[in-house]
This record gives C-alpha cells, sequence and structure tokens, in this order.
C-alpha cells in the first residue's frame, strides 16, 4: 500500500488531475484539477479519493499513507497560498465538500472557513483589516460544522440568529456588525456545547479530520442511500473529499459569489442563466435568506469580473462539450471558479441542448442520443403536476403509468362512460380492474386502484392508453355501498376531485395544476438520430386502431402483441361471448362464435390497414374464460332483486344456470389453470373462429392491393406438443380460407415463450414455431413464483431492503428471468438459425431492459405505444454503449 497514491493536489503547475479520473477523483474533484489544466482560476486544494471512503468505511480508520499524504498536501497548500493553517497572524482557511462521481445533490452540505477558532479569528480580522468580516466567517464555520460535523439541528443556530436581528432590530444577516456577530459566535460555541457535552474543536488538525470523517460517513446515511437508489448509483463507488483553500465572497461590496449555468436549465435556451449575491458565502445563494439578482445584473456591479465570468463559461462548455453548472466567488474583485459540473435540466432543455449542440457542431448525433435519457423522453410525452404548486400527497401507491391526471372520482366503469358522455373529467378508482373495466378505462383521465402491481391489468391497459395509473394503493379502503374511500383521516366521496401523479404513486385530493409538455420537432430529430444507429426493431402493444395508429406515429415498426380478449367487451359483443361460454355442446358453441366471427374479422381488418406493411402479431385468446362471465356476488344480487321485486320463475331460472356454470368454472389458480393454448386445445373451435377471421381480414385487404403481414401467436405453451397440435388444426383452416377466397399470402405461426419449461425446451417448440415473443410479465410471475396482481403487498418492502434491486415486474431480472430468454434464444436458434424472436411484456418498453434484449439478440421489442420512443432511443443507446465497451 505504500506506493497508493491517496491524494492529489490541483490549482497551480503541479496540478495531478484530470477530468477523466471521477471515478477517482469524483466528479466535483476531476472538475476541479481540469479547470486548473486549463488555466482557470481556481483555489488551490487537494481531493482525497473515494478509495479512501471505501478502506475507511471498512476499517473505520485511515492507513499511515493517507494521513501522511493530507498532512503533505496541507503543507503544500500554505506553500501556494502564502498562508499557514492554525496560524495566528495568517491563517489559511479551508472548505471542505464531497464529491462522488455523479452529482448527488443533498447528499451532504459544505463546510466553510475550516481553521477558525477563537486565535485565528483575530489574525483573520487584522489580516483583512475587517473585523465584522472575520466574524462573519467564524460564526458561518460553526453553523456548518456545528450543522454537517456535529450533526446538532439547524435550526438552533437558525433561531438564536434571528432572535439577535430581532432584538437589534434588523432584517438582514448583513445588517449585523461586528460586536453582534462576536456575541454570536459565544452563542453558538453554547449550542455546540449543549447539544454535544463537549466544547467546540479549536484545534484545525482536529476540525479537519472531523469534517472528513463526516463527508466519508455522509456515504452510508439515509438520504444518500435513498438518493442511490432511485437513480441507480452503486454502494461501492464512495465519495472523494475535496478541500480548497478559501476565497472570500463576504469581504464587502467587491466580493460575491454565484451560481449559474451555460445555458438555461429549464427550457435550453442559449444564454447564461443564474443569480447571484454581494458580500455573501455561497451557501447565502441557496439558503433563500436574501433575495439574489439575475447574473446579468453582475455586468452592471462588477463589470470586469462578469467578463472575466462570461469567457471562463464559454471556455468551459467549449471544452466538456455540454451545459455546465458553475459556481464562483468574487474576493476584492478577483474571479475565483469554485465548481463546474454538467448541470442538471429538465426533460425538454436536455432534449433541445443537445439537438442545438450538433447543430453548433460541439457534439455528434451520437454523442447527442447518449445524452437525452429514455426517462426524460417518457416525462416529454405524459403531463405532469406543475412544480410551482402547493398540494399535499395523502397515500403514496406504484407508479404505474406516467404522468398525471385530475378529476371527479367514480367507483364503477358504467359510472366513468356516463360522466365522460357529459364532458366530466374522472378518475376511475376500483378495488382492482379487470378486461371489464375497459370502457371506464378509456373514459377515464387516470386510474387509481387499491391492489395490484406495476404489470397488473390496470398498470398494462393504462399505459398501453397513455393514461396515468397509480396501483396498488393499499392505504385506501373503498366502500363501494357508501360511494366513499377513506384514507388516514380523509374521506373522499363520489364526485370529489382527485389528482394521481402515475410517474411517482402519489395520491392527492383535490385539482392540482398539470403541465402538458410539447412534442417539438427536435424529440423527431433525436429519435431519427436514433434510428439511424439502433439495429434492433421497435413494435407495439396495441388491441384498437387508434393504439396502433398513436404507436405508428411514434415510430412503431409493427404490432408485437394485439390481446384479442379486449376485443370480446363491448355490448355489442359480450352477450355473444357469454352464450359461447355458457354453451352446454359444440354446435351451440359455433353459432355463438359465429355472431363473433364478423366482429374480430371487423377488429383485425383496423389494425391491418393501420400498420399496412408491417408485421401485425394477433395472440390468440388467452386468459381463463371465466373472466368474460358475471361475478357470482352480482349474479346473487340480481336473483335477490328478482326475487324481490317478483320476476318470472323463467328469468330466475336463468338467473341460476349462469350461476351453476360461473360456479363451475371458478378456479383456485387461474392464472395457473384453463386458459392460453389449453383453451385452444379443449374448445378449438376459438382458435379456428380467429384465425378465420384473422385470414379473411388479410385475404379482402390483399384484394384491394394492400400489403399485409399477419403473425398468429399461440399463447402458454408449456410443451412442443402443444404447439403441434394446436398449429396443425389453425393452419388447416388458414389454407382452407386462403383456397376459399383465391388468396395466397405468407403468414407466420408462432408461439409466446411464458413458462419456464417452454425456454428450457426452445429447441424442441422451436421445430414448430416461425417465430417466439417471449412474455415476460408471465414469465417473471412464473419464475418468481410471485403473483403480479398480489406482489404490490410486498415487493415495495423487497426493494426497500434490497431483498430485491427493482421490481421484477418493472425492470427485467436479468439473472433469472433474463437467463430464461437468453436460454430461449440459444436453444431456439439452434434448431432453427433464422428464428425471428422478440419480447412483448411490459419490459419490452424499459430502458435497462431494452438494452439486455440488445445484447442477447432479440429481433425487435415490442411495447406500449407511449413507451415506443423511449424504446426506440434505449435500442439505439444499447448499440453506442456495446461499441464503446468492445
Amino acid at each position: 500500500m505504500a506506493d497508493n497514491k491517496f491524494v492529489y493536489f490541483f490549482g497551480n503547475e503541479e496540478t495531478e488531475g484530470k477530468n477523466s479520473m471521477k471515478d477517482l477523483l469524483g466528479g466535483k474533484g476531476a472538475n476541479l484539477a481540469e479547470m486548473a489544466n486549463l488555466g482557470i482560476p481556481v483555489p488551490p486544494g487537494f481531493t482525497i479519493t473515494t478509495e479512501v471512503c471505501l478502506l475507511y468505511l471498512e476499517k473505520g480508520d485511515y492507513p499511515t499513507e493517507v494521513i501522511d499524504q493530507i498532512n503533505n498536501a496541507i503543507s503544500k497548500l500554505e506553500k501556494v497560498t502564502g498562508k499557514k493553517f492554525g496560524d495566528n497572524s495568517n491563517p489559511l482557511l479551508i472548505s471542505v465538500r464531497s464529491g462522488a462521481r455523479v452529482s448527488m445533490p443533498g447528499m451532504m452540505d459544505t463546510v466553510l472557513n475550516l481553521g477558525l477558532n477563537d486565535d485565528t479569528v483575530v489574525g483573520l480580522s487584522k489580516k483583512s483589516d475587517n473585523e465584522r468580516f472575520a466574524y462573519d466567517s467564524y460564526r458561518r464555520f460553526l453553523t456548518m460544522f456545528g450543522d454537517v460535523v456535529l450533526d446538532i439541528e439547524h435550526h438552533k443556530f437558525e433561531s438564536a440568529l434571528s432572535a439577535k436581528k430581532k432584538a437589534l432590530g434588523v432584517t438582514l444577516d448583513t445588517d449585523l456588525d461586528a460586536t453582534a456577530l462576536k456575541e454570536i459566535v459565544e452563542e453558538f460555541k453554547s449550542i455546540i456545547r449543549n447539544s454535544t457535552g463537549e466544547d467546540f474543536p479549536q484545534d484545525p488538525r482536529q476540525q479537519l479530520q472531523m469534517a472528513i470523517d463526516a463527508v466519508f460517513n455522509s456515504w452510508n446515511n439515509q438520504r444518500a442511500i435513498t438518493y442511490r437508489r432511485l437513480n441507480n448509483i452503486p454502494g461501492e463507488w464512495g465519495t472523494a473529499v475535496n478541500v480548497q483553500s478559501m476565497v472570500y465572497g463576504n469581504m464587502g461590496e467587491t466580493s460575491g459569489t454565484g451560481v449559474a449555468f451555460t445555458r438555461d436549465p429549464a427550457t435550453g435556451d442559449k444564454r447564461f442563466f443564474g443569480e447571484y449575491l454581494m458580500n455573501a458565502q455561497g451557501e447565502d445563494v441557496v439558503a433563500g435568506i436574501r433575495t439574489p439578482q439575475p447574473i446579468s445584473m453582475l455586468q452592471q456591479t462588477l463589470p470586469e469580473s462578469y467578463a472575466t465570468l462570461e469567457k471562463i463559461y464559454k471556455k468551459l462548455e467549449d471544452h466538456f462539450r455540454d451545459m455546465q453548472d458553475i459556481e464562483f466567488t468574487i474576493e476584492d474583485g478577483k474571479l475565483y471558479m469554485l465548481q463546474t459540473r454538467t448541470g442538471k435540466r429538465t426533460a425538454a432543455a436536455a432534449l433541445k441542448i443537445a439537438v442545438e449542440m450538433v447543430e453548433e457542431g460541439l457534439i455528434d448525433k451520437r454523442t447527442a442520443i447518449t445524452r437525452v435519457s429514455p426517462e426524460q423522453i417518457d416525462r416529454l410525452l405524459h403531463p405532469t403536476i406543475d412544480s410551482q404548486a402547493e398540494y399535499e400527497i395523502v397515500a403514496t401507491g406504484l407508479p404505474a403509468s406516467p404522468g398525471a391526471a385530475v378529476g371527479k372520482v367514480v367507483f364503477t366503469a358504467e359510472h366513468a362512460e356516463e360522466m365522460a358522455k357529459m364532458d366530466e373529467k374522472v378518475i376511475l378508482v376500483r378495488t382492482e380492474t379487470s378486461p371489464e373495466d375497459i370502457g371506464g378505462m378509456d373514459a377515464a383521465q387516470g386510474i387509481l386502484t387499491v391492489r395490484g402491481g406495476m404489470t397488473s391489468h390496470a398498470a398494462v391497459v393504462a399505459r398501453g392508453m397513455g393514461k396515468p395509473c397509480v396501483a396498488g394503493c393499499g392505504s385506501v379502503t373503498i366502500d363501494i355501498n357508501a360511494c366513499t374511500f377513506s384514507v388516514s383521516d380523509v374521506t373522499v366521496s363520489e364526485g370529489d376531485f382527485v389528482t394521481i401523479d402515475g410517474s411517482t404513486g402519489n395520491l392527492i385530493i383535490g385539482k392540482v395544476e398539470l403541465i402538458t409538455p410539447g412534442v417539438s420537432g427536435e424529440l423527431d430529430t433525436l429519435l431519427e438520430w436514433a434510428d439511424e444507429v439502433r439495429e434492433m426493431g421497435v413494435r407495439t402493444n396495441a388491441d384498437t386502431p387508434h393504439d396502433a395508429q398513436v404507436a405508428r406515429e411514434f415510430g412503431a415498426e409493427g404490432i408485437g402483441l394485439c390481446r384479442t380478449e379486449h376485443m370480446f367487451f363491448g355490448e355489442d359483443r359480450i352477450p355473444a361471448v357469454r352464450e359461447m361460454i355458457l354453451a352446454e355442446d359444440t354446435e351451440v358453441r359455433k353459432a355463438a362464435l359465429q355472431k363473433l366471427l364478423p366482429m374480430q374479422k371487423e377488429d383485425f381488418m383496423g389494425l391491418f390497414k393501420v400498420m399496412e406493411g408491417l408485421p401485425v402479431t394477433i395472440r390468440l385468446l388467452d386468459p381463463p374464460l371465466h373472466e368474460f362471465l358475471p361475478k357470482h356476488e352480482e349474479l346473487a344480487d340480481r336473483l335477490r332483486a328478482l326475487e324481490a321485486e317478483g320476476g318470472s320463475a323463467e328469468e330466475m331460472e336463468t338467473v341460476k344456470q349462469v350461476m351453476e356454470r360461473v360456479e363451475s368454472m371458478v378456479e383456485t389458480n387461474p392464472m395457473l389453470g384453463h386458459r392460453g393454448c389449453r383453451l385452444g386445445i379443449t374448445y378449438p373451435e376459438i382458435y379456428e373462429m380467429q384465425v378465420r377471421a384473422i385470414i379473411e381480414a388479410a385475404c379482402e385487404l390483399k384484394a384491394s392491393g394492400m400489403d399485409i403481414v399477419p403473425e398468429i401467436m399461440i399463447p402458454l405453451i408449456s410443451h412442443v406438443n402443444e404447439l403441434s397440435s394446436t398449429k396443425k388444426d389453425l393452419v388447416e383452416v388458414a389454407e382452407s380460407v386462403m383456397a376459399e377466397k383465391d388468396c395466397k399470402f405468407d403468414y407466420l405461426v408462432g408461439t409466446m415463450i411464458e413458462l419456464p419449461r417452454a425456454a428450457l425446451t426452445a429447441d424442441q417448440i422451436a421445430k414448430e414455431a416461425e417465430f417466439f415473443s417471449f412474455g415476460t410479465n408471465d414469465l417473471t410471475q412464473t419464475t418468481f413464483g410471485f403473483s403480479r396482481d398480489d406482489a404490490g403487498k410486498f415487493l415495495p418492502f423487497y426493494v426497500e431492503n434490497s431483498i430485491l434491486e427493482d421490481d421484477p415486474f418493472a425492470v427485467l431480472d436479468q439473472e433469472g428471468v433474463g437467463e430464461l430468454v437468453r436460454i430461449g434464444i440459444e436453444k431456439g436458434r439452434s434448431t432453427r438459425p433464422d428464428l425471428k424472436i422478440g419480447i412483448c411484456g411490459e419490459h419490452g418498453g424499459e430502458p435497462s431492459s431494452v438494452k439486455f434484449g440488445y445484447n442477447i439478440g432479440l429481433n425487435y421489442v415490442s411495447c406500449s405505444p407511449f413507451r415506443v420512443p423511449i424504446a426506440r432511443l434505449a435500442a439505439a443507446q444499447a448499440v453506442i454503449e456495446k461499441q464503446d465497451n468492445s
């Protein structure tokens, strides 16, 4: 370990770091070194590496080499500045700041003016000939050290300061004179003594060591852990510590401090944007104690400093080729740069800046594609809550479908449809939704459910519709009889307004102002660039011509999943569907299916027209049949009503028969029961009707000159014999229809791989299947043994407590479910090398899952219409990342 370098100096010709060393020096330290290398005025200092953080957190102490290197760096800093640490006549004061390799706002606050004590403050006063400045710096240091290092509540210091200002009849900190500040210093030291039981440490070396310890310990405080979890930052990265000589913005009216961006971080406009304060230190700008001035005013206040700042910010943006967030201090007219980093920006700004920087020649298209995250694209496509709005969150569920919505509460799908017809905006609140609620879900602005997970029926359908959804909001209790729901001590009645945020999972009582982002030409430009790069196709999950049209406008290259069960609802269809289900024999069932045939044919023609020339994958009926029947409770209510009203014996007998049939079809575990291909095998006439409708629709459109590309998908295969048996019958129907219509075209018959056994025997299945589509929703359920509708009760706990890194229904479990997909691809192509393979579960629109799919050889992903742009961008980024890593 003796040869290891743990401390890197910066700020003069001896600068030892550079921008490419962010992993070791953190973002702040690497950029300080880079600015010094560029000849930009940076107060000298040194960075203690992230490696030291990990060593300290593991051992609770530092290797001797670390202490020695810190002491050597202090000596070098003393030499460069001409000041001495702890000296009573010309004291060197320093700042201590954290600096992870990526920006983590709020992880730890800064400590300024470290090195002050009862003696050095006198030296600073004499050296600066400004007693007020010296004691203002001391009281600031005591506040920061007490808060950050000693963990004393900040309000204790603020209360004492406010009381002093009130006693003296002043409002601003700058109104306090030296005498008042001296008194405040003594009060602050008393606060530290009373809070910790010990006196404030007067030894600057001890102060520095305690501050360094605090920075490293802050890496594992709760807010840092939460921030890392939310932003997927690994815990093993650690943070660096930056120790820097102080420059003072609080020395009078020729001194000041500010924060600025090289472009507007809200809009992306190319204009210098920021704020500053005269006679202040850096924390004052963000603390809100005084109202800062816009950065443009600095040109009038200190024109020479502004001119220098203007040259520097342009130089930094040109050098880093990205929008920069900078901090600066002016000490008695001389400008110093304290920080530069890649600036945080809104989704709209990220898009505008990326595209405009290509046009300006700063970056290439490839770089622009990596500058905008898929999540930012998602935010651009959905309404959001106004950031200026004030509101109270009363409950939080799962952020199941992004965007925000405001509307009146309704509890039934029927009521939602009725209200929508009267132009009322509604939020459908249900314990859970079922396919029968589809009309109300379509009519609602958004959906809130008590139960269900990220891939529950509500979540999947809402995403497909582009509607916000908060699912699994378990703290909500619905009283359907009273038409109310309650949460905590709040009761909400039908007709009351609520706001839901499907991006955060928040439920808010009342109306909140929403903002609908505009989709600019810049988005089209960026996605066109992404299409030039990506190698994997992007399709959509769509069941209606409207959804298909939305997806095609977003760039979908076909339909990867049409769920035909969604076509079976509606007043004109459900009677025939129930007649088919309740049929006592095959002939009656076929008669009912004949009523459905023209309806299904019309559905498929609508999809084919929208997707002319592109593949349309149609999944044959998948869910268990009982989902299309009335619920037992509803039938019981109907029977009681007939008895009370004196209904006819015939009517009551009919209801009883339906009740008996419903009871006979109840399954203990429907997800693993009589569904998917098992329906097609036991009731082959159902699939035969659907295939006839598909082929007849294609023939008619083909005859009119349209190019139709149907793909028939058989669901829930677990054994090759299920596929071969079903496929044989369906091919016979398809060939028969084409012969009848004297029409010939290519079509494919494939299967969904959504059971582990299917993935493990994919080599056998591929001999029969012409394509695979991995249904990762069900594959996740059957691999984990989790019910996606019930897992919402415990999955948040799993994620919060690091039992699972992510909700596997939201982010593909690459080690388990992903490994099955990889095995399925490898085995499938071992017997059919040209096998076309995609995924059509909700993971098809989740960026990390899209990238994983590309890396294991998928031909395409399929996702909800509003996720198509996300998948297009993620697929392009996957190519770039692979090239960069190769």
